[in-house]
């Protein structure tokens, strides 16, 4: 009993704060409960095809071809890799971290996945397109041309503060959850 609490512990804080706002402030308490509904109907709208992906990559991608691509010895090439899937991608950011575990499970080096996060949340082609039309050519390409190092001085940064304790241990998750 104690380990399913645990485990949906969010699940439970978020309808005991629900139920709360209900009781004692109905009309919050109805936009809570709206917002959160509509905010799971797109979780579970985005989520299912992600795990689709995610399950054909597993299969269909040998760990040997991604270490090959995105492993230690991958060099520009991994990096390069990782930036462009992550700029191709579709959906929010949290779909980004179960693609990002099976990379990892599939050998590839930490730091071109969070390239690929880094990608991801800030570099995606769809939203390029739409800073281009609503803020201009110019605008967009001095963001990007920013962007580009700076997803790389962060994931640099973020993979030195990490002991190897620590990075065995996100690798570890990595490999428990596939």
């Amino acid at each position: 009993m104690k380990e399913i609490i645990k485990k949906y512990r969010f699940f439970i804080a978020l309808a005991v704060i629900n139920f709360f706002l209900i009781v004692f402030f109905p009309a919050i308490g109805r936009k809570s409960l709206q917002i959160t509904w509509r905010n799971t109907l797109e979780m579970l709208s985005v989520l299912p095809p992600v795990f689709i992906l995610l399950g054909l990559l597993d299969v269909w991608v040998q760990r040997e071809t991604m270490i090959k691509f995105m492993g230690d010895n991958s060099g520009f090439l991994g990096v390069a890799t990782a930036f462009i899937l992550g700029s191709a991608a579709a959906g929010p950011l949290y779909a980004a971290f179960p693609i990002a575990g099976v990379l990892l499970k599939k050998g590839s080096k930490l730091f071109n996945v969070l390239v690929f996060i880094g990608a991801w949340s800030t570099t995606k082609i769809p939203m390029l397109l739409f800073e281009a039309s609503a803020m201009g050519w110019k605008f967009m390409l001095t963001r990007f041309i920013i962007d580009i190092p700076g997803i790389a001085l962060i994931a640099y940064i973020t993979e030195k503060a990490l002991t190897e304790k620590e990075k065995l241990a996100i690798y570890g998750e990595a490999l428990k959850a596939g």
